[in-house]
């Protein structure tokens, strides 16, 4: 159960930030948890990497897929984004494992949809149904999801993105048309992650490694500035939507998953405030966690 001071906390930080939020936080040795709309279906973004994270390592574990296979990755028809393979202009032949560090830790929307070409999407689903993740859906891989917003957006494009009556139509961005999960679901998910119950510990160990390798601070982390706590986790981002789901690890063997969504109204891409609030809101629930 959370504290009524730390759920006025969560709600005060959200709102000081200009977001609606969802929080789910829990001890991953012992089971006590803080929450605020835990259940609250959310758009994933791209923080459903970590569902596709988990089901290629799934298949590795039962020999299906070996994580060394070199995959050709021609520039035509690359999903688009700012990083990594999205953002190279020659062709690039790479491994399993290495498309998986790529999509883990800059988030290339490239390199995510090779995997999902690999694993398909009817795996990931089976991955987080037999993990008893209920609220969690994968619907498309992400050109297909960018693809339904190009289509939404109508003829003026990108630029119709900051129109609140186009936002609203965006099926990208309705939990029960895309990607989906829960706070509490990628909590679970992550729990199972740390403890080795989704996969044996060699692959676990793996998926831990990439998720400590992303390179934004800016969000999760930004709240646990400090040389001997570690956080390993994965931003979603889209338009209104500021998303990150981690596992905050303390010197003293404490483990903590965290995820936390937020939305707002306002459709600027650069917005500090809801991109630090992510952090701010995970300390709150954690330190809650941690007292006495």
């Amino acid at each position: 159960m959370t504290d009524t001071a730390t759920t006025g906390r969560l709600h005060a930080a959200f709102a000081d930030a200009g977001v609606t939020g969802w929080l789910h936080a829990v001890d991953i040795d012992s089971g006590a948890q803080v929450e605020a709309g835990a259940d609250q279906p959310v758009c994933t973004a791209s923080v459903h990497k970590v569902c596709v994270l988990v089901t290629l390592h799934e298949l590795a574990a039962a020999g299906e897929i070996d994580l060394t296979e070199q995959v050709e990755c021609p520039p035509a028809g690359r999903t688009p984004g700012p990083t990594g393979l999205a953002a190279m202009l020659d062709p690039v032949r790479l491994s399993l494992r290495d498309a998986a560090l790529l999509m883990m830790s800059v988030s290339d929307n490239t390199a995510a949809d090779l995997l999902l070409r690999r694993v398909g999407l009817d795996a990931v689903n089976r991955t987080t149904a037999r993990l008893g993740l209920t609220r969690t859906r994968t619907v498309y891989g992400f050109a297909e999801m960018l693809g339904t917003m190009r289509e939404d957006a109508g003829p003026a494009g990108t630029r119709a993105l900051t129109d609140p009556h186009v936002i609203a139509r965006l099926r990208a961005l309705d939990p029960a048309r895309t990607n989906r999960s829960t706070p509490r679901d990628m909590t679970r998910l992550l729990s199972a992650l740390w403890r080795d119950e989704a996969c044996p510990s060699e692959y676990g160990a793996a998926m831990r490694r990439v998720m400590s390798l992303q390179v934004w601070p800016h969000r999760l982390a930004s709240g646990f500035p400090f040389d001997d706590v570690h956080v390993a986790g994965k931003t979603g981002s889209l338009p209104t939507l500021r998303n990150e789901v981690g596992v905050v690890e303390y010197p003293d063997g404490g483990r903590y998953a965290v995820a936390v969504f937020t939305r707002t109204a306002n459709p600027a891409a650069t917005l500090p405030a809801a991109d630090a609030v992510i952090g701010t809101a995970a300390r709150i629930a954690v330190d809650a966690l941690r007292a006495p």
